[in-house]
């Protein structure tokens, strides 16, 4: 997608001040949030940076002895102190910060793989529960310069969601249990969060 005219106006108006902001941008399970994160990032230039939640998923091997693994991206999968720690520390900007940043590939977070180097005026947070009440997500909405809640059409994102999930390596079948049993009830939570954001992007 190419970032709207309205959206993009807002992002001129965070990083006017030269000064370092934060921007949330959350939505459910395949909103698009790392989609729209990254044009908020192209627009802005190498003074921005994305910093996703998902590097705060628990280890694989983590969720497994907590007994998790079978609704890994629910709120309790998230290691938030951690999260809200982060966020913390990105409002400073004396020495870079290093975040660190899930891949799907080892199904495992990896740390200190993005660095936020002290010029950075824009960073962008994107995750699913960026304006959670709960499960320790409280803080963040407050740690947050704005906030914005994607709410793409729910089959467009289902089947978004679906095929993201096989090119990760689910069979078809797999991919769509998952997406509308463990996804859809993470949506359902996120869903009702929307009224705390700053702005509601629809998206076709």
């Amino acid at each position: 997608m190419t970032l709207p005219p309205d959206l993009r106006a807002r992002v001129e108006a965070l990083t006017s001040s030269g000064q370092r902001r934060v921007l949330g941008i959350a939505g459910a399970p395949g909103a698009g949030k790392s989609t729209v994160a990254a044009e908020v990032v192209a627009a802005v230039g190498p003074a921005a940076v994305v910093v996703p939640m998902d590097g705060f998923h628990l280890a694989q091997s983590e969720l497994e002895r907590i007994g998790r693994a079978d609704r890994k991206g629910a709120p309790d999968t998230f290691d938030a102190d951690g999260f809200v720690a982060l966020l913390t520390r990105l409002h400073r900007s004396e020495r870079t910060v290093y975040a660190p940043e899930y891949r799907r590939d080892l199904r495992n977070p990896v740390a200190g793989a993005i660095a936020v180097p002290p010029e950075t005026v824009l960073v962008v947070v994107e995750g699913n529960y960026l304006l959670l009440d709960d499960h320790g997500f409280g803080p963040v909405a407050g740690l947050l310069d704005e906030s914005w809640f994607l709410a793409p059409d729910d089959a467009v994102r289902l089947d978004r969601l679906v095929a993201r999930h096989e090119a990760f390596g689910k069979s078809p079948e797999a991919a769509r249990a998952w997406s509308h049993g463990p996804d859809e009830s993470n949506a359902r939570l996120v869903a009702a969060t929307a009224s705390r954001a700053d702005v509601v992007v629809r998206l076709a």
